[in-house]
C-alpha cells in the first residue's frame, strides 16, 4: 500500500489574483479612496463580502468532508492509472501480435506452441512487477486492458487458455475483489478514468519496453 499525502488547495486570497490599482507614495503609503465627513477625511475602502459559517454547522462540515473525500479518491485513481497504464498498453500490443500470429498459423499444435512461448515470455517480463500491484491497481489494470484490447480479461484468458482456466482465474479474481468480466465504459462509470488516460496520452507520459 502507498502512504500518500494529499495536498488540497482550498482557498487563495482574492486580491492576489486581481490587478489592484494601488501605488506607493514617497513615504511608502498606499493611495486609497477617501470620504470627507465634516472636517475629517477618512479612508474609503470597499471590502469583498465575507461569509461566516456558524460553528458546528454539520451540513457545511459534511459537504466539505465529501468534497475532500471525492478529491482524494480521484487522486488515488489518477496515481493508480499512471502506475498500470503502461502494462495495459503492453497488453494491447501483445494481443495484436497474438491475433496476427493466429491467422498465420494453421495447425492446432503450432498455435498452442506459440501461445505457450508467449506466455513464458510475459511471465519472465512482467510477473514480478505485477505481483507488487495493490488490489486497487489490479482493478484498474483489468479495466484498462479491456480498454486497450476491446475485450474483457475473462474473454482474453478464455481465448488463450480455454474456458476452464478462465473460470478458475475469475474465481481467484473475485476473492481479491476484482472481476475479469468487467468491460470499460468511458462514458459511464469509467468516465474519470478515461479523462486520466486521455491526459496521459496527451503528455505521452508512459513507457512500453
Amino acid at each position: 500500500m502507498f502512504n500518500r499525502i494529499f495536498i488540497l488547495l482550498v482557498f487563495c486570497l482574492l486580491m492576489a489574483s486581481k490587478n489592484v490599482c494601488a501605488q506607493k507614495g514617497v513615504n511608502d503609503t498606499i493611495v486609497v479612496g477617501s470620504i470627507v465627513i465634516g472636517n475629517d477625511t477618512l479612508p474609503h475602502i470597499w471590502l469583498h463580502d465575507a461569509y461566516c459559517i456558524e460553528k458546528g454547522n454539520k451540513a457545511f462540515a459534511k459537504r466539505r468532508k465529501e468534497a475532500r473525500e471525492q478529491r482524494e479518491a480521484f487522486d488515488r485513481l489518477r496515481y493508480n492509472v499512471y502506475k498500470v497504464y503502461p502494462y495495459a498498453v503492453a497488453a494491447g500490443f501483445i494481443m495484436h501480435d497474438i491475433d496476427s500470429a493466429m491467422t498465420m498459423l494453421h495447425s492446432k499444435d503450432a498455435k498452442q506452441i506459440y501461445k505457450q512461448h508467449k506466455e513464458n515470455e510475459l511471465n519472465k517480463k512482467f510477473k514480478g512487477e505485477l505481483e507488487n500491484l495493490t488490489m486497487s491497481q489490479g482493478q484498474v489494470l483489468v479495466k484498462l486492458i479491456a480498454r486497450q484490447t476491446g475485450k474483457p480479461c475473462y474473454q482474453i484468458i478464455k481465448d488463450l487458455k480455454g474456458g476452464f482456466n478462465a473460470r478458475i482465474w475469475q474465481t481467484v479474481a473475485i476473492l481479491f475483489d476484482n472481476n475479469l468480466k468487467n468491460n470499460y465504459e468511458p462514458l459511464g462509470e469509467d468516465e474519470a478514468m478515461e479523462s486520466i488516460v486521455l491526459e496521459i496520452e496527451r503528455r505521452g507520459h508512459f513507457e512500453y519496453k
